[in-house]
């Protein structure tokens, strides 16, 4: 049964079928897969060496926490899931569902269990809606068998889900459906509507590239196409006046938005432009704030380019400015131009590694002083101390170095920073060998 679910056998909808008008469920409903085999895009855990497949061959179905975009199977997965193993099964949402809600299901559960001797399979839907204290619920029911729980999400279940939960789950990943899926899906659909969709060759590369990856969004455009279209062969610019394209998945406050920013990092380290553009670009396309790529990109150009390439941080405050003064979309070509100039840079982030390693001896060395011959000298009381004795001013010496030692006197000088040969640290390197020398010189 379907426990607080809406019948979605009660939903019709008329779809025209040969050219007659008929009541029929939704397109989606009609095609939901009934077995394993018929479940498609999913087959690293349905195929012959599938994790589910080999759980169902060994009769040890676990708790489970299936996690992928919309339009995926989860549900559907769920429903087989309970058919196959001969259990009851439930169905909740997190997101219409609260503590009185989950102790009816639990109770439901324990009441089967009683009285069949069989177990419960609870499908939670949108499971990471439930608050820490609701996920605590499902702790004692998971752990002394009463349900077998398959939780569905779209979000990351390490960042949505509590740790205890976790661990007593199996975390199983839904794949989008690809171009090939999205197709089968598509002749599917056809073959329900005993008919072929009224599309030309690009249009129906159009249709399957607008379902991004979505079976249930796809089913859905089709059956727009059926009510709205006539009797002609849709091109791609016919289809698109009746369809949208499905909305890009990317939500700025969760996975969608760490993930992208980590591909755009990604790219512009591994130094190719045109990923870290299109990675860019869907940032963008996503809805994310300017400002925050291009506060990104300014962190960019000091740990990752650093001194290999000195214009970079420059530039990068010029193209966050810019696009302060600009606004959108006139503003985003500068920050185009800086991903651009960051990817194609000389690479370093030596000072980035010099300044970590330094504040941790820093945080173990706080107290010490500055070497006495480094320290201004602005009274009599602080020249009687030695305050200022010794010093050497650079300019006044023949090289313009005078190489003294300026680490406090508890510490050996020590090298943090190690210039790269990449772009103008190279020229830094050079530099700083030259004065090594002079410095192993005055020490002998």
């Amino acid at each position: 049964m379907d426990l607080f679910a809406s019948d979605t056998d009660s939903e019709k909808q008329s779809i025209s079928v040969n050219g007659t008008a008929k009541e029929k469920s939704p397109l989606a409903d009609a095609l939901r897969p009934k077995t394993l085999n018929e479940v498609i895009g999913q087959d690293h855990l349905l195929g012959p060496d599938g994790i589910l497949t080999n759980m169902l061959g060994h009769h040890t179905l676990s708790s489970l926490i299936l996690w992928g975009n919309p339009g995926t199977g989860k549900t559907t997965i769920a429903r087989i899931l309970a058919h196959e193993t001969d259990l009851h099964f439930l169905q909740i949402s997190a997101i219409f569902s609260g503590v009185s809600d989950l102790k009816k299901a639990f109770d439901e559960a324990k009441r089967f269990r009683n009285h069949s001797g069989k177990g419960t399979l609870l499908f939670v839907d949108e499971i990471h809606r439930f608050n820490r204290a609701q996920q605590d619920g499902f702790l004692p029911v998971v752990e002394d068998g009463t349900i077998i729980l398959i939780g569905a999400t779209t979000e990351n279940p390490s960042f949505t889900l509590n740790s205890a939960l976790l661990s007593r789950c199996q975390i199983l990943v839904l794949r989008r459906l690809d171009e090939q899926a999205l197709s089968l899906l598509l002749s599917r659909a056809e073959q329900q509507l005993d008919r072929q969709l009224p599309l030309s060759k690009n249009a129906r590369n159009d249709l399957i590239s607008m379902a991004d990856g979505d079976g249930r969004y796809l089913l859905n455009m089709v059956e727009q196409i059926i009510l709205h279209a006539k009797n002609t062969i849709l091109d791609s610019k016919n289809l698109t006046r009746i369809l949208s394209r499905r909305a890009t998945l990317y939500d700025r406050n969760r996975d969608g938005h760490y993930n992208l920013i980590s591909a755009l990092h990604k790219s512009l380290r591994g130094s190719d432009p045109d990923a870290a553009l299109y990675w860019f670009a869907r940032m963008l396309e996503g809805g994310e704030d300017p400002r925050y790529i291009a506060r990104r990109l300014t962190r960019f150009a000091a740990e990752d380019v650093g001194l290999a390439s000195p214009n970079a941080l420059t530039l990068a405050i010029a193209a966050w400015e810019t696009y302060e003064r600009l606004g959108t979309p006139e503003g985003e070509v500068a920050l185009a131009e800086l991903v651009v100039y960051l990817a194609t840079a000389p690479k370093s982030n030596a000072v980035y590694k010099a300044y970590n390693e330094v504040r941790a001896i820093a945080k173990k060395t706080g107290s010490f002083m500055p070497p006495a011959h480094i320290l201004n000298a602005p009274t009599n009381m602080m020249k009687d101390l030695g305050y200022g004795k010794g010093y050497e001013y650079d300019h006044d010496t023949e090289e313009g170095f005078s190489g003294q030692n300026y680490f406090p006197d508890e510490m050996q000088p020590q090298q943090f920073y190690t210039p790269t040969n990449r772009g103008v640290e190279d020229t830094i390197a050079q530099r700083l060998s030259h004065w090594n020398q002079l410095r192993k010189k005055r020490s002998v």
